[in-house]
């Protein structure tokens, strides 16, 4: 036992991170698996084509308000503020204000869920204006988007749930919560595709149903935290409206600076309607499996650490909040540079593996894995922000992010448009990874500047250290993948055995090296 209680606390915070991490990575893993599953149903049931295309611009706007809300805005607004409630306040009091933000939330949701169902078809014409030339693929699109748009209300009182839940510590059940959505999917597209015709609105009937699940699921764990909102309008005391009021005001500009990638990818969505058919699919499949690795570990860190980086705001223990943020940065570039190069070195195996059956074509493979590799280089960059933004969003500064995530945005909007002409849909991909640098590096270098952020010694060892490793394991990857021809001569069985036998092989190495070159498991914990 270390004699010193300063090196004590240290440690047990960052053994009480490493356990909310754990336990929300371990759930959002399950619920990528989940998701990659349906995904692979998804490309044997419609493929890309023009049905696949129409569903995935319907689902892309509600869960665009899902990942901004439930990943983003709303917790970056909502927690901070709960925190301090927390600690300053009655139990009654801080009720009071849950009910009153409850309230109001459920109201504005309800109010713009019934305005985009009756604008659908404008909504459909600004996120895919290529459409328009495509009669039956815009009507699709419209009939499907009316039945994804009401999740929108449900997953973002699911996000004021799990902002209650994560600010009490608890991380595993709103991680679950998604696995929900992937099931009802995976089930939509096996069985509800057999009784309604036309297969983009059957997934989207799904998507309504898996709302309305997820929602129901919140309410047993509230219950038994006992922190269960009561959704109430009237004001039962000025605290409370100034409360909800400061909620909202941080949530408005927070909604742009914590889901600058989402837009980005909106944007994609826009361009990429112009392409050929097919484009729009690509993309998205491409993604999902970038957003694997992000979701389990980018989303997770930012979760646990905005709830613990808002408590040290409170206490004004300015050490320890830049020691978060450290430890933090540290994780990111050892999980994520790895991440990045294994998913370059086995974009092919990975998308012929995953999704080359039913209707997704050797074409579809190429395409999509190309994207993967564009998608594949800023993926440090989106882990970056996720860990980085907390530390505004912490100190209730949610203006800065919106700035640079306007800088961001206007770089994806010219990259993509630059892009698009020699690359076509990797260079919208692209676009969107070198935005995503722009957006981490200027978050870096003002918390730097204003000495939020201070890194700790051993940075420059620990970077090149971490970068031979990373590089040792993408050089053996790269010599064992066969061509695609090959790989697509293999059984299903035989692509996952040796697709598997690559990415076990390819961590188990990875650990032996960073081991080897010194990075020694204390120093990994150290915060």
């Amino acid at each position: 036992m270390s004699d010193d209680p300063s090196q004590e606390q240290t440690a047990t915070g960052t053994l009480a991170l490493l356990r909310s991490t754990f336990a929300f990575g371990s759930m959002t893993t399950i619920s990528r698996i989940t998701g990659l599953v349906r995904d692979i149903v998804f490309a044997q049931v419609v493929g890309s084509t023009f049905a696949a295309d129409a569903f995935f611009v319907a689902f892309r706007i509600p869960n665009f308000f899902r990942r901004i809300f439930g990943e983003g805005a709303f917790s970056a607004a909502f927690v901070p503020v709960y925190t301090q409630h927390r600690r300053t306040r009655e139990p009654g009091e801080v009720r009071g204000f849950v009910n009153l933000v409850t309230g109001r939330l459920a109201l504005i949701l309800l109010l713009v869920t019934v305005v985009g169902i009756l604008a659908a078809p404008v909504v459909v014409t600004v996120i895919a204006p290529g459409f328009r030339v495509d009669a039956e693929k815009f009507t699709v699109t419209v009939e499907a988007l009316r039945w994804t748009f009401p999740y929108l209300l449900f997953i973002c009182l699911v996000a004021l749930s799990a902002g209650i839940l994560n600010t009490c510590g608890q991380f595993a059940i709103p991680a679950a919560t998604p696995i929900l959505l992937n099931l009802t999917l995976i089930g939509s597209a096996l069985w509800l595709t057999g009784f309604v015709p036309n297969l983009a609105v059957a997934l989207a009937i799904g998507v309504f149903i898996a709302g309305v699940l997820q929602l129901i699921f919140q309410i047993p764990f509230l219950v038994k935290s006992k922190v269960m909102p009561r959704p109430a309008l009237k004001v039962t005391s000025v605290e409370d409206r100034e409360g909800a009021g400061e909620v909202y005001r941080l949530m408005l500009p927070a909604i742009f600076g914590a889901s600058v990638a989402q837009i980005n990818l909106i944007i994609n969505t826009i361009i990429a309607s112009f392409l050929v058919t097919g484009s729009v699919s690509w993309l998205y499949y491409s993604d999902r499996l970038m957003e694997f690795p992000l979701g389990v570990f980018g989303v997770a860190l930012g979760t646990v650490l905005l709830p613990r980086l808002s408590n040290e705001h409170v206490a004004q223990a300015k050490d320890e909040f830049s020691g978060l943020l450290d430890w933090g940065m540290r994780w990111c570039l050892l999980i994520a540079l790895p991440a990045t190069i294994g998913l370059i070195t086995l974009a092919e195996p990975l998308v012929a593996t995953l999704f080359h059956h039913g209707a997704f074509t050797q074409h579809d493979v190429l395409m999509s894995a190309r994207a993967l590799v564009a998608f594949s280089f800023g993926l440090i960059a989106l882990v970056a922000v996720r860990v980085l933004a907390p530390g505004f969003f912490a100190r209730k500064d949610t203006k800065t992010p919106v700035r640079v995530g306007v800088i961001a945005m206007a770089v994806n909007t010219v990259l993509g448009i630059a892009l698009v002409f020699p690359l076509q849909h990797v260079g919208l991909a692209l676009a969107t990874s070198l935005a995503a640098f722009v957006n981490a590096g200027i978050l870096l270098y003002l918390l730097m500047r204003d000495k939020t952020y201070l890194p700790l010694r051993g940075w420059s060892a620990f970077m090149v250290r971490v970068l031979c490793a990373s590089s040792i394991m993408g050089a053996v990857l790269w010599w064992s993948v066969p061509d695609l021809t090959q790989w697509l001569d293999y059984s299903i069985l035989e692509q996952i055995f040796h697709l598997a036998i690559r990415v076990l092989g390819g961590m188990v190495l990875y650990l032996i090296l960073i081991l080897t070159f010194g990075i020694k498991i204390d120093q990994i914990l150290r915060k």
